[in-house]
């Protein structure tokens, strides 16, 4: 655990470097090169305290020890022009690893400010490298810090999403463990310190513990991650990381390698025109998570295992691509996709729908199935500062998974998860995935489901409109809720071919944006409006639903959801496949029912009123106080 002592030191660095340095990831490199310096002078410190010679700074490299850069006979200008010298010209040091030499590649000092770099540095001569483990806890709160998105979409991990797949695909000492995409290294870590924890009452000798190190590798394409990444493992005790600046999707260089284990979570973004890989891959594609689950089901050894977590579009996405990856996972051993909520990416991105795919190659001559399951928590909210909270599915998906892989399923009714033959998987449209209504469906609701297109009457019949002078047009404001507002467009003889006539009631849904929310009931104001056919309009069979618990029912995050997942194209253009949306289910009360529960939330909204009133008058009480406090 990182003790609150060292969070305090490490947040002060940050704070010394946030004016000259606002970027969290340049904070981090700048970090990162200082304790790496702080640390090569503990180590020789150390050798000469037992007699030992001292390992880096000797010879002419003994002026840019951390000893005399901290002397307190320098200036601070002096003090800054020896540190840019020093960490220029440590690459080409002799006497360092190369290890060392990779960290110092390319470091630099982004601000020319004396002061702030010997406040700086000051800061990190707190730091001590005697207790490798806790500055590997220390260093992994700080790479917890890094708040933006990856230039190649990269999104940083949750320590607790790693820890849960870690725990999933259960690796071994003797194993040897992949990240084609490693970042900064949290899944090689988070399956180091697992089995270590499983090797707990019979320890590893120091030999089984070099080879468990020696065992472990990982790939980046990015410099900056690779040296995060070789930091990282360096203070948890790995004397030579095994971490490559590699181009997974486009060299050839590492092809022939295969492991035992590989978990990762690959960027999700492709660069613009797509990736151009080479012609060794099995599914030809140009999207990165196309390419990437590929490339590990590739380089699974016989009785491989993998942990991928994937954008929704692997799961759901129509194309040959897709669906051909779908069939090889199949084929090579997928046992289960657990579906996380829609925010576990915080502050990465709030939208971005994920599931992790299990392979697991020694289940595929009994493998009778897959297992779905949706998770509805996983320990933390989903608001962009993710608070912990007590609702946890993730302890008990990984009971009910380890249950699974040993006999059979089980299925256990607090879990949302349900076993698919093989069979019934290959028959399906395009090998398609989408069983996640099923499930919810089955096991979320107390009432009779319906398919919507069984209340909703979709417009069919074009209507032509000639209209002089002005006419209204429908607008579907994107806000979460479903809100149309009003938009007055000035024209004159205009004629359409392709727009209908909106009346009171109906329903309303944006093709392009209803995975955001876009789509509600037409307002009374807007009867007679004009709506284009991006707009696909419905009439509401009120004699099973009524207007109002529609309403509601539309402003669910589970109404996004079904949005979401009957959205197909690119990512940069997906649609709403109106057939797919149309037979979708959602829940039917009885209109009885309907009736008792709009009732509930006529109370619930009175009561929002009342505490309203009585906060505003709370406030006019408070403002009066203070406002006494000039008269008394």
């Amino acid at each position: 655990m990182l003790d609150q002592t060292t969070k305090r030191k490490l947040d002060s660095a940050r704070q010394i470097l946030v004016g000259k340095v606002p970027d969290p990831k340049a904070q981090v490199e700048q970090i990162t090169t200082a304790l790496i310096y702080k640390f090569m002078d503990d180590m020789d410190k150390e050798n000469e305290e037992v007699g030992l010679k001292i390992q880096f700074f000797v010879d002419d490299w003994k002026k840019f020890s951390w000893t005399k850069l901290l002397d307190n006979k320098l200036s601070g200008q002096e003090r800054l022009d020896l540190y840019v010298q020093a960490i220029t010209n440590m690459p080409k040091n002799p006497h360092i690893p190369q290890l060392f030499r990779n960290i110092f590649k390319g470091a630099f000092l982004p601000y020319n400010d004396a002061r702030t770099l010997s406040l700086f540095l000051k800061e990190i001569n707190e730091f001590n490298y005697e207790h490798s483990e806790n500055l590997g806890n220390a260093f992994e709160y700080l790479l917890s810090i890094l708040g933006s998105q990856g230039d190649a979409g990269q999104f940083r991990t949750p320590r607790h999403i790693i820890d849960f797949m870690v725990d999933v695909v259960d690796p071994k000492k003797n194993e040897t463990i992949l990240d084609p995409a490693c970042g900064t290294a949290g899944f090689l870590i988070s399956a180091y310190k697992h089995i270590l924890k499983q090797n707990k009452e019979k320890a590893l000798t120091p030999d089984e513990k070099l080879k468990l190190m020696n065992n472990l590798a990982g790939y980046d394409i990015s410099p900056d991650m690779v040296k995060l990444a070789l930091v990282n493992m360096y203070l948890h005790g790995f004397p030579e990381p095994k971490i490559h600046e590699y181009d997974t999707l486009s060299s050839e260089k590492r092809w022939d390698e295969t492991f035992d284990v590989i978990m990762a979570n690959p960027p999700f973004m492709s660069p613009k025109g797509g990736i151009v890989p080479h012609n060794r891959f099995q599914i030809q594609a140009n999207k990165a998570e196309v390419l990437f689950t590929d490339y590990i089901l590739e380089h699974l050894n016989i009785n491989g295992r993998a942990g991928i977590i994937v954008p929704e579009g692997i799961i759901f996405q129509t194309g040959k691509a897709y669906s051909g990856l779908r069939k090889l996972l199949l084929e090579k051993g997928l046992w289960s996709v657990v579906s996380l909520p829609v925010g576990v990416f915080n502050p990465y991105t709030k939208t971005t729908q994920t599931s992790i795919l299990f392979v697991d190659k020694t289940l595929q001559k009994r493998n009778t199935g897959v297992v779905f399951i949706k998770v509805k928590s996983d320990g933390f909210d989903l608001g962009a500062e993710r608070f912990p909270i007590s609702e946890n599915d993730l302890p008990e998906v990984v009971k009910l998974l380890n249950q699974h892989r040993k006999s059979t399923f089980i299925e256990k009714s607090y879990l949302q998860s349900k076993l698919i033959p093989l069979k019934d998987l290959f028959e399906r449209s395009e090998v398609n995935f989408a069983v996640f209504n099923e499930v919810e469906d089955e096991n979320n609701s107390n009432f009779q489901n319906i398919k919507i297109g069984e209340i909703l009457k979709q417009q069919k019949n074009t209507e032509v409109v000639k209209v002089d002078k002005k006419y209204k047009q429908i607008t579907v404001k994107m806000n979460g809720k479903g809100v149309i507002l009003r938009k007055e467009i000035q024209g004159s003889n205009i004629k359409t071919k392709t727009q209908f006539i909106a009346s009171t009631g109906d329903f309303i849904i944006s093709k392009i944006d209803a995975r955001n929310g876009a789509f509600g009931i037409v307002p009374t104001e807007l009867n007679g409006a004009i709506v284009t056919s991006d707009f696909p309009l419905f009439r509401v069979d009120h004699s099973v639903m009524l207007p109002d618990f529609l309403n509601i029912v539309i402003q669910s995050s589970q109404f996004i959801k079904i949005c979401q997942l009957t959205s197909v194209g690119t990512s940069n253009r997906r649609r709403v496949k109106l057939s797919k949306f149309l037979d979708s289910r959602i829940p039917l009360p009885t209109l009885k029912e309907q009736k008792k529960f709009l009732d509930r939330i006529s109370g619930i909204n009175s009561e929002i009123l009342d505490l309203e009133e009585k906060t505003e008058t709370l406030r006019d009480r408070m403002s009066i106080e203070v406002e006494n406090i000039w008269t008394s």
